[in-house]
């Protein structure tokens, strides 16, 4: 079986249903104050779990719309059929296809698809990370002055005590430049691709960061919580970087804590 091809291909399909709402009328719900789906949402992961279930019946489903189907499977898809929906409903284009395979919790391939700039973000663990079938590797930059840092803002910033402004502006004033795509998946890539050196972001779920964190590791990146723990099970607090800058995001965060 060819995990990552057929990622690819599911990817492609909900790519084919989501850019066809795109700069259309939507019908959009909310899931939470803040937090909304549209129809593409859901369309897009119905489509790529038919995909899939087809080729794997006995693989698990992590799935962002729908409930999980994943008790006691060995192998588990993680889905995420728009990250960046609020982005997706005001058609603002910087949102994503995320699509991830685990093995026992731990990551096999991912696939991060922007439709908009036709990018497609691929890896295989022990592969390498790629760009549109190009080989990507994480930026040289070493020092926090010079470094491009992304982060963004939790959906449940209303419901909850999750505040990232405390962090924003303790790294506003050390950072070369920082940037929100909406995105947590593109984020993720560009600091695999160099693009970013540095992201950080409160509140986020697994579907949000499953692909992406396979591809920024092998693109040389590193991914942890905010105490420098590898991510294992909990994506509420993530730092991902070029591992040249990781220490010091990690400083900084500590300090706005």
């Amino acid at each position: 079986m060819n995990y990552l091809k057929d990622a690819e291909k599911a990817a492609e399909l909900a790519e084919n249903i989501v850019m066809s709402y795109f700069n259309k009328k939507k019908i959009i719900e909310n899931k939470g104050e803040v937090d909304l789906v549209t129809d593409a949402d859901k369309k897009a992961e119905k489509k790529i779990l038919e995909f899939l279930k087809i080729r794997y019946p006995d693989h698990g489903f992590i799935l962002e719309e729908n409930k999980n189907q994943c008790e006691g499977c060995e192998y588990i898809w993680i889905i995420d059929p728009i990250d960046g929906t609020t982005s997706f409903a005001h058609n603002y284009p910087m949102f994503s296809i995320s699509i991830a395979l685990y093995k026992n919790n731990k990551p096999l391939a991912g696939v991060v698809k922007v439709p908009y700039l036709n990018e497609l973000f691929t890896a295989q663990k022990n592969k390498g990370a790629y760009l549109n079938k190009k080989k990507i590797r994480v930026s040289k930059i070493s020092t926090l002055r010079k470094s491009l840092i992304a982060t963004g803002f939790p959906y449940t910033r209303i419901e909850t005590d999750m505040d990232n402004l405390k962090y924003l502006s303790k790294m506003v004033k050390i950072a070369g430049g920082i940037r929100r795509s909406g995105s947590a998946a593109i984020d993720m890539c560009y600091v695999a691709a160099g693009r970013l050196d540095g992201y950080w972001e409160l509140g986020l779920k697994i579907m949000d960061s499953a692909a992406a964190i396979l591809i920024i590791k092998e693109a040389g990146g590193k991914v942890t919580d905010f105490s420098g723990i590898p991510i294992e099970n909990d994506f509420s607090k993530i730092v991902a970087s070029n591992s040249h800058i990781h220490e010091d995001l990690l400083k900084i965060l500590k300090e706005g804590s």
